[in-house]
């Protein structure tokens, strides 16, 4: 359970990240009001972003460690991606994307960083990558994201999760700390 909440709040916080938010802006270049639909579709995205991140790190870490909490990645984003799609179906919201912008931008350009680095370098930049992420989004989520939710069972779900994502991000930063004191690291 634990695992399935840590993957669902790091979808749910990664839906705040600033390309996202301003990928909703209209080609008018006026800003367009958050929207559930909106958020659900970011939602979306952001889980199959994790998820394609976590199958990065499964396939590439050089430690067990790294493979394992990509697995984990991959597993709770599956989940939790599911879930958002199966209240977007339950609730009749047709999930509407933001224009692309820096969120997919971003998350391009991170895996193209991480597939280009040496293995035994990737542990450490997927780590870094992974805190400073959580970080950032968690800002704009309390800022940006949670203000526009409309939906008492969206929000709801945001924040029933929300403590764990700090969880989330507190493990990554460990991680990255444990791996940075080995030998040789």
């Amino acid at each position: 359970m634990r695992k399935v909440l840590l993957g669902a709040l790091a979808a749910l916080f990664a839906l705040g990240s600033a390309g996202a938010v301003r990928g909703a802006v209209r080609a008018s270049g006026a800003p367009r009001e958050l929207d559930d639909a909106t958020i659900v579709a970011i939602f979306d995205a952001a889980n199959t972003f994790d998820m394609e991140t976590g199958a990065l790190a499964k396939e590439r870490g050089a430690s067990e460690e790294v493979r394992s909490f990509g697995a984990m990645l991959v597993h709770d984003h599956e989940m939790v991606r599911q879930q958002g799609r199966d209240l977007a179906a339950r609730l009749r919201v047709t999930p509407t994307p933001p224009e692309p912008g820096d969120f997919t931008r971003d998350h391009v350009a991170a895996m193209k960083r991480l597939r280009a680095i040496s293995q035994r370098r990737f542990d450490q930049a997927f780590l870094l990558n992974e805190v400073k992420y959580h970080k950032t989004v968690i800002d704009l989520v309390n800022s940006r994201l949670l203000p526009a939710i409309q939906n008492a069972e969206l929000r709801k779900l945001v924040v029933d999760v929300a403590p764990a994502f700090q969880a989330h991000m507190a493990a990554a930063d460990a991680l990255q700390k444990k791996l940075a004191k080995r030998p040789g690291k």
